[in-house]
């Protein structure tokens, strides 16, 4: 593993750690910046999908993603999860 790897093994970690002591358990938009209205977050959702499918196969390795995972999620609709 690559070290950005770890440090978001090791956020997510985390994270499930923290909604696990809230008792957390609704989905909460993930890597969006705060404070965006529901159509700010469909128009994050769709220009970061599409990003998603014109990375290199470095740049996907250095997000921990193989092609077939941007690939499912780039082509995702934007008003899904």
């Amino acid at each position: 593993m690559n070290g950005l790897s770890d440090v978001r093994l090791t956020l997510c970690s985390q994270e499930l750690v923290a909604g696990q002591k809230n008792g957390a358990c609704a989905a909460v938009p993930r890597n969006a910046p705060s404070g965006l209205g529901r159509w700010g977050l469909f128009w994050h959702r769709l220009h970061t999908r599409k990003a998603l499918l014109t990375l290199t196969p470095e740049q996907l390795r250095d997000v921990g993603l193989s092609r077939e995972q941007a690939r499912e999620e780039g082509l995702k609709p934007f008003w899904r999860i």
